[in-house]
């Protein structure tokens, strides 16, 4: 999941006086695009057909993740629901697993859905935007685990920024990308954001005068 805690300012005073956050560009529309070409060619090449697969997104942004991977599995297959793959992908949700939940008991569930055919015994595929200390990932293992016995699981994200807190490993990296911890990734999507594109947000610089 994005780790974009954003907070909202008290007043629009507080708004106007705050500094600017550094914010760099680091994947734009195309880069996203082909990142995500890789990912869905390196799963197929691992063996396995789509009728084995089900790429199950976490949300918010690892489910529109998963559905462009599967269109382009799908398409890839020559299989006739390439513009609407219900069958190959769906959601996982993670709140009741967290183990934040205690610290933030108001997170709102969302809607898990698989495939009719469910989980049991096919290769199931991860997706989420950003992988950071492996805390959601195990989450969602555990989320899985409820709803069925796949035999295989994989994890496949748009960004690794690093900075594990689990022994947990991406199987799909789009891009492997280096951050320090008081940094932010910040991806976007179109499909919930109006755009693609994946930003480092860094702290704003200290003011002169003003003290760390």
């Amino acid at each position: 999941m994005t780790d974009d805690p954003t907070t909202t300012p008290s007043s629009s005073h507080e708004a106007d006086e705050a500094p600017a956050e550094d914010r760099s560009r680091v994947l734009g529309p195309e880069e996203i695009r082909r990142s995500l070409t890789r990912i869905a060619h390196e799963i197929l090449e691992s063996g396995h057909g789509a009728d084995d697969l089900v790429l199950l997104g976490i949300p918010h942004r690892g489910v529109p993740l998963a559905r462009r991977l599967a269109e382009q599995i799908a398409r890839a297959e020559g299989r006739p629901d390439a513009e609407d793959p219900t069958e190959l992908y769906g959601a996982l949700d993670i709140t009741m697993y967290r183990d934040d939940l205690r610290s933030n008991p108001t997170r709102a569930p969302s809607p898990t859905r698989v495939p009719r055919a469910g989980i049991d015994g096919r290769i199931v595929v991860l997706v989420d935007d950003v992988l950071f200390s492996g805390r959601t990932v195990r989450a969602a293992l555990d989320a899985l685990g409820a709803i069925g016995r796949p035999a295989a699981v994989r994890l496949a994200v748009l960004v690794d920024r690093g900075h594990r807190e689990l022994p947990i490993r991406a199987d799909h990296v789009g891009k492997n990308l280096p951050t320090a911890r008081t940094e932010r990734v910040h991806v976007q999507l179109s499909e919930t954001d109006g755009e693609d594109a994946v930003d480092i947000v860094r702290p704003a610089p200290v003011r002169e005068g003003e003290q760390a």
